[in-house]
């Protein structure tokens, strides 16, 4: 009687490769924690240490949507628009378009002065709401309109489009969307109340800008995509790319001499708050700019790496990598391409006026006017390529280390179970040798 046939139960052995694989992902998760861990806290300290004091409120700025003493700011319904001879020069034989608007504090229709940009395009029509300077209060002797047109209203078109906005990111990405949009409005809670107050009291912007960009790449990774090995190894991609683009952009705004002097907004900033450096706003523009397009490479491209083993758990580190690298060659050339015409669909204005100065192109591309936004690009552009490798590596060490939803990797179990095998038929044997039994019998 023959009793040497082999008893290993594959069934029996899974809970212990169940906790092995348990055991990896706890170290791999230990590993992760004791890079970001340390970040995340420092970050918090540094933000603590380097919040604004408040002085920022004191800074006064004359906003150009004051009235002078004696005029107020109203708003309107336009009831109907006419070509009329221009108010105050009725010796001309010129017209202006007058928009008769129903003020919405009440009384009788005004006759609003549209300027003449606004006239020609997009122009005014029946049923817009408007903003005007209400000159009437400045007695009889007022020499020219009444009522000047100041700008439109657009409260309720852009809540409308903000809701539209919102409707359609959580239908598409439900859950995940709404953490997305909530993400968002805190990121720009940070700016708000940390970076924007810190440049103008004169902080470091170099450590503004990557303690702020820290801070809200933890938060909108995290609380977006949730608390996982997959968010984190994206989270290390990002970080490694926000410490190059930082590195990349102190130097590159010295090297090139942006000076931000050719912006009015920037030399007006200086003039009421001297201590903000504009060399030192553009360097934080630079780190800020490229936030959002690193946060998508990397999280794409972790996700990428974690999709590819789920389809083939067998493939070998290198395999793995190289499959994730070619998602990646293909993202990093959309995205050039995303940045660079997302900056040329903003600046159509400056692009214009710099082709119409009829200058070399080159001379025209280093001008004052485009040098900044170009350097911008490049900067951002170097840190998100760098992140795609070194987010798919981590990635890649990552997932085989720990497998796939907590389980350990095929190519890792089929040792232990040829070993499992072994054993078991040498107990198998040791029993029928034990009991009299002769092998081969």
């Amino acid at each position: 009687m023959t009793h040497g046939h082999s008893h290993l139960n594959i069934t029996g052995s899974e809970p212990a490769l169940s906790r092995m694989g348990r055991k990896a992902k706890r170290r791999a998760g230990l590993v992760l924690g004791a890079i970001l861990v340390p970040i995340g806290v420092a970050a918090i300290v540094l933000m603590i240490v380097l919040w604004p004091s408040g002085k920022a409120a004191d800074v006064q700025l004359s906003s150009p949507y004051a009235a002078a003493p004696g005029a107020s700011i109203d708003t309107g319904k336009v009831q109907r628009t006419a070509q009329e001879s221009c108010p105050g020069n009725a010796t001309s034989p010129s017209s202006c378009l007058i928009a008769y608007t129903q003020p919405d504090a009440g009384g009788n229709p005004v006759p609003v002065l549209i300027s003449p940009e606004i006239a020609k395009s997009p122009g005014v029509n029946a049923g817009d709401t408007l903003r005007y300077v209400n000159l009437s209060k400045l007695g009889p002797n007022q020499n020219g309109p009444a009522y000047v047109f100041m700008d439109f209203v657009r409260g309720v078109p852009m809540v409308l489009l903000a809701l539209i906005y919102a409707v359609v990111v959580i239908a598409v990405a439900r859950w995940r969307g709404l953490r997305a949009l909530l993400g968002l409005i805190a990121a720009y809670l940070v700016l708000a109340f940390f970076i924007l107050p810190g440049l103008v009291e004169g902080k470091p912007a170099l450590l503004l800008a990557v303690v702020g960009s820290t801070v809200i790449m933890f938060g909108v990774l995290y609380f977006s995509h949730g608390l996982s090995a997959r968010t984190s190894t994206a989270l290390i991609g990002t970080l490694f790319g926000l410490a190059m683009t930082a590195g990349i952009a102190a130097w590159a705004t010295g090297f090139t001499h942006l000076t931000g002097s050719s912006d009015h907004n920037a030399y007006q900033l200086q003039t009421v708050a001297g201590q903000l450096s504009l060399s030192g706003m553009i360097t934080c523009g630079l780190i800020i700019a490229g936030l959002g397009v690193l946060n998508d490479v990397t999280i794409t491209q972790s996700s990428a790496v974690w999709e590819l083993y789920e389809l083939a758990p067998e493939s070998s580190a290198r395999k793995l990598f190289s499959s994730a690298m070619r998602i990646g060659r293909d993202h990093i050339a959309s995205t050039v391409y995303t940045i660079a015409f997302a900056y040329a669909g903003s600046a159509l204005p400056v692009l214009i006026m710099v082709s119409l100065y009829h200058l070399p192109i080159f001379e025209a591309l280093t001008s004052a006017e485009l040098a900044e936004e170009i350097v911008r690009t490049l900067v951002g552009s170097i840190g998100l390529v760098l992140a795609i490798p070194v987010t798919t590596a981590v990635a890649v060490l990552v997932v085989k280390a720990s497998g796939s939803r907590g389980q350990v990797a095929p190519a890792a179990i089929e040792p232990i179970i040829t070993s499992l095998a072994s054993t078991d038929q040498a107990l198998v044997t040791r029993r029928s040798l034990t009991k009299g039994d002769q092998p081969g019998e």
